[in-house]
């Protein structure tokens, strides 16, 4: 009987076949008695653990719920206002072409004749009358009325769903609301970790992984950035008089998810398993011919759809923007990362936040590099038009003071506020006459946040082809309007005549890359970052991988993504080939740091380095690290004496970066006992993200608000330093592996590598970075809100376009 009770503490998972590795349908799990709830077993673990991210990075279900309610009112607001501006206004009376004739009695006989916002308004039965006789506006009407109840109803189960998510972080992971935005998603993510360890939450595994939980998180996203990888997407058109010209918005990227991966006929049968027949090679042109009729069907509904998608997009666009532009015209001539830029600078197994996180911090070094592009011609022309602009507008500027009746002068309004739009437009083409700029060195200072750059921008930075390639990147947000009202016109077209066109292409590529995960399910191969699989030679890992050219990531994507992630998630234990390669790295890092500079030579240069590179104020901690690395070479060739007065021979970037991070795998940080009680005992310690005493004691007097911060959100910004530096070096190395060696320039020759057959076996520590803290909280992934406001304000902070004339 005892046997029997102890059998019914066991259950066989018949009924979640469909989440279950072959194979494992007979599996025995042990449901402790605490977890006898919605929580023993998750059906589809790539929607639950999205939805745990995404409660954590959107603030909790207070927070979430009221933004999904005020999309429906906005929604509603929309249609609403749209349909009474064009049927229940009478702009004659508005626009004072009819007269109108009061009959109240008034002491002032003017006053009759005076128009007021009433009489524009027609009746309620009036306007109902012009609404029921149109019957395009009955059928538009319709149409939003659908669609919203499908709003309303998507987001009653929101409420549902992420009320359990809700209860989850309460009694699951022990973190109660109030104290929800204490959490950086690291620590949830080792909570959620500890969670499977003591109650086997999911089954299929006894021990949940930080890369199990991105990749069902990151599942389709894996996918896409690796499809802008390999240039299997179509977003790169080739346009008369435009030349090549990328094009991809919010609706196409839809699109490409909808025919690839949810969406009816897609290449997935479930969340989390490619479809078997994609599996297999015979059938290939069978399947293709099958992918290029869907998309061909999804071209037509998009090419039916796209009137009324168009009039919402302008609708939209005009709501939006309008009252920004007239308070802030020059906010068109701020820029954006484009979607584009997203999928190309991202790296595999990279959450949003940290994404976001990391092009934030890219945002004014690449701003500054794009605004020290000028055209001599549209200065002149800039100045002059500035001039008369301003002359006018003084004017009338003085007569309205003199005389408050010359606003009462028809269009007067209008001439004062366009002539001020010109003058804000043109002065955005003037540039500063007293700053210097080095373009190289601005370039270097992007590519160490944005971590990729093709190998032709190395020595071209100050060309105007390497400015309009970091332009699709980097966009202008007049541009990315444009785009996204000609999204719905476009989008068709492309889906019919180029992404058809691909049909084989993706069905080859989705069977040579997609592997199987025991508990994970079928992911994109690159996402495991396998050095020996998709390593590419050129980027370090020489010897260690097996991949053709075809296998191959582009632009070092394999080798860098594993760095990031590994210096994110410092628990994780890579496998047994990619700890060779980062073994091999930190050697190579110890061979070069031997003839670079030292570390306190760099940290007496920071305030150098950082005038030189143009930044507002030289801030201490690893900011100052990072600018000495940059501009280090450039004071070396310049012949520059240091502290210690005597003249230092020519240095790379490469060993300057080596140095730093040789002194960050030495001994423990002052405060480590301390940083290290915030985990786990079993928390493995870092020798790549230890700073030794003299780096940090340096730092610390250079700046005492180091002192104030918290010591994840130190660890954090250290992480994101040695990433960066790690970007910087791994480029050099690939650059002087990839190019002859330079008699005179930036750099020196690389240092050969040793044989390292030796040394395999020599044990790994993962990078303590702490708990990944955000500069600010995030709001999702709707792009075009979330960073409107931080864009702008930056970029009115940013100086103004310099000549090239001046440079280093």
């Amino acid at each position: 009987m005892a046997n029997f009770e102890a059998y019914q503490e066991y259950q066989r998972i018949e009924d979640f076949e469909e989440d279950s590795p072959p194979g494992e349908e007979d599996l025995l799990v042990h449901v402790p008695e605490g977890l006898r709830d919605s929580w023993h077993h998750i059906k589809n673990l790539d929607n639950f653990f999205t939805r745990i991210y995404h409660f954590h990075q959107k603030n909790g279900f207070a927070c979430m719920m009221l933004s999904e309610f005020f999309e429906l009112v906005q929604f509603l607001f929309v249609v609403t206002f749209t349909t009474f501006l064009f049927n229940c206004v009478e702009y004659d009376v508005l626009f004072a072409n009819r007269a109108v004739n009061h009959t109240t009695h008034s002491q002032n006989p003017l006053d009759r004749n005076k128009v007021t916002l009433p009489d524009a308004i027609l009746p309620s039965q009036q306007c109902t009358q012009r609404i029921q006789e149109n019957s395009w506006i009955i059928f538009l009407l319709i149409m939003a009325a659908t669609f919203w109840v499908y709003r309303l109803i998507k987001v009653f189960c929101n409420i549902l769903s992420y009320w359990e998510i809700r209860q989850f972080y309460i009694k699951a992971l022990k973190i109660r609301m109030d104290e929800l935005c204490n959490f950086t998603w690291q620590e949830v993510q080792s909570r959620l970790i500890n969670l499977q360890r003591e109650q086997q939450m999911c089954i299929h595994k006894k021990e949940l992984t930080e890369l199990d939980i991105y990749h069902r998180i990151l599942r389709f996203k894996n996918y896409m950035v690796a499809m802008v990888n390999k240039s299997l997407l179509p977003v790169q058109l080739q346009l008369p008089l435009l030349g090549d010209v990328v094009f991809l918005t919010q609706g196409l990227k839809y699109n490409f998810e909808l025919i690839l991966f949810w969406g009816p006929g897609s290449l997935f049968q479930n969340k989390w398993n490619l479809h078997p027949k994609y599996k297999r090679a015979g059938n290939r042109l069978e399947l293709a011919q099958q992918l290029s009729r869907v998309i061909l069907l999804m071209g037509l509904a998009n090419l039916l759809l796209c009137p009324f998608i168009l009039v919402w997009q302008v609708l939209y666009a005009f709501f939006s923007y309008t009252e920004v532009i007239r308070r802030e015209p020059g906010s068109l001539g701020a820029r954006r990362w484009s979607l584009y830029g997203r999928l190309y600078l991202r790296h595999f197994n990279e959450l949003d936040h940290e994404l976001h996180g990391r092009l934030g911090r890219g945002y004014k070094p690449v701003t500054k590099y794009m605004n020290s592009f000028t055209s001599p011609l549209l200065t002149v022309l800039a100045k002059n038009v500035a001039f008369f602009s301003g002359s006018v507008l003084a004017v009338l500027i003085a007569l309205t003071v003199y005389d408050e009746d010359v606003l009462t002068v028809q269009h007067i309004l209008t001439a004062i506020t366009v002539l001020g739009v010109v003058i804000t437009i043109t002065r955005s083409f003037i540039p500063d006459e007293h700053m210097v700029w080095c373009p190289e060195q601005l370039l270097q200072c992007v590519l160490a946040h944005i971590h990729y750059m093709p190998d032709h921008w190395k020595g071209n930075a100050n060309k105007s082809e390497t400015r309009d390639e970091m332009a699709q990147l980097f966009q202008y947000k007049a541009v990315f309007i444009l785009e996204e009202l000609l999204s719905p016109i476009v989008t068709p077209f492309i889906l019919i005549f180029l992404l058809r066109n691909k049909s084989l292409e993706i069905i080859d590529f989705f069977r040579n890359f997609t592997v199987e995960v025991l508990g994970v399910g079928d992911i994109c191969s690159f996402a495991q970052m396998d050095i020996r699989r998709h390593g590419n030679p050129q980027w370090m890992s020489e010897g260690q991988t097996e991949a053709s050219v075809y296998q191959q990531a582009e632009n070092g994507k394999t080798e860098l993504s594993l760095m990031h992630f590994t210096i994110k998630n410092p628990r994780w234990q890579p496998p047994q080939d990619s700890s060779v390669f980062i073994s091999h790295l930190k050697e190579k890092v110890q061979q070069d740091a031997a003839v670079g500079p030292s570390t306190q030579l760099l940290l007496s240069e920071a305030p150098l380095c950082t005038s030189l590179l143009s930044n507002e104020s030289a801030t201490a901690g690893p900011d100052n690290l990072l600018a000495s690395v940059l501009a280090h070479p450039v004071l070396t060739a310049s012949g520059l004496p240091g502290r210690d007065r005597r003249f230092i021979p020519p240095s790379t970037a490469a060993s300057a970066a080596a140095s730093v991070l040789a002194s960050l795998s030495g001994s423990q940080l002052p405060s480590r006992n301390r940083v290290h009680s915030l985990h786990p005992a079993n928390h493995p310690e870092s020798p790549m993200y230890c700073s030794d005493r003299t780096v940090v004691d340096s730092m610390c007097v250079s700046d005492s608000r180091i002192h104030s911060q918290t010591s994840s959100a130190l660890h954090s910004e250290f992480a994101s330093a040695e990433m960066s530096l790690h970007a910087i070096y791994m480029h050099e190395v690939h650059q002087q592996s990839s190019l002859p060696q330079r008699s005179s320039g930036h750099w020196q020759g690389p240092v050969p590598m040793r044989d390292l057959s030796s040394n395999t076996g020599s044990q790994l520590h993962p990078v303590h970075t702490g708990s990944i803290s955000v500069p600010t909280p995030l709001r999702g992934w709707t792009e075009e809100e979330e960073e409107e406001e931080e864009e702008e304000e930056i970029n009115s902070r940013s100086p103004p376009r310099q000549d090239t004339g001046s440079s280093c």
